[in-house]
């Protein structure tokens, strides 16, 4: 466990049940049991883990600038998909324990996110919701915090992380990945430069893990452009852009 994974941790937040404080710099975990006079010392080992971390706001957000709309039922990813993924990168069925979780914030007018959360749950992903009343209310630091533990409870083999948010992570993924977890970013490429240009972290663009999308998005990748080039249409119309920009400036 490194040190800022350490500093980072003030409250887990397992699945299986609701977070409570967790000192991992104190906590007292040996490797192995102490045997009593004339026994054999039976070492145990952490188990294996595979673990899923998907940045609810942030995959929304940038899933709107990529397309230039508001997301719909049908350009938003297929969790059914992203499960099937996930379980067969992990590869035989006793390799690693698996564990998917989502992180989202609520607002206060909840609309269809339950029926959103209950789906999530019946494909076998935890959820961690908090409700998001202020602005500065968003699950970050819950991510960074989960991530911890389970690197302590485990041994963390492999982190998958849905998100394009350099900021909080690139840093602590590194570190995951100079300890020896297999890390790897799944965003969308434009919006992912943090862990295209690191040479510790896999990247993948979402659009490339099978069936993530009903059908193709609407975008051109520049990190897969064809050989002839391609035309990239305007996002807005020039009058409209034009329109606002002489409002703001003779405002």
């Amino acid at each position: 466990m490194t040190d800022r994974l350490r500093r980072r941790v003030r409250r887990a937040s397992a699945p299986a049940g609701p977070p409570r404080a967790v000192d991992l710099a104190a906590a007292d975990l040996p490797d192995a049991v102490v045997p009593a006079a004339g026994q054999t010392a039976e070492v145990t080992e952490s188990p294996a883990l595979d673990l899923l971390i998907w940045d609810a706001p942030n995959i929304d957000m940038t899933l709107s600038t990529v397309i230039g709309a508001r997301p719909t039922a049908e350009t938003r990813p297929r969790f059914d998909a992203i499960a099937a993924w996930f379980v067969e990168g992990a590869g035989e069925a006793d390799a690693a324990e698996v564990e998917a979780c989502v992180f989202a914030n609520i607002p206060p007018v909840v609309g269809t996110l339950q029926r959103w959360v209950e789906a999530l749950r019946s494909f076998g992903f935890a959820v961690f919701a908090r409700p998001k009343n202020q602005p500065d209310d968003d699950i970050d630091q819950a991510m960074l915090d989960h991530i911890a533990v389970r690197a302590h409870s485990h041994r963390l083999r492999r982190l998958v992380v849905f998100s394009g948010d350099g900021r909080n992570f690139a840093e602590p993924l590194e570190e995951l990945a100079r300890a020896g977890t297999h890390v790897t970013v799944v965003a969308f490429s434009e919006v992912a430069g943090y862990a295209i240009s690191s040479d510790l972290l896999e990247f993948i663009d979402i659009e490339d893990v099978p069936g993530a999308f009903a059908a193709p998005l609407d975008r051109v990748r520049l990190d897969n452009l064809p050989p002839d080039g391609a035309w990239l249409r305007p996002t807005r119309s020039l009058r409209e852009f034009v329109s606002g920009f002489t409002a703001r400036r003779s405002g």
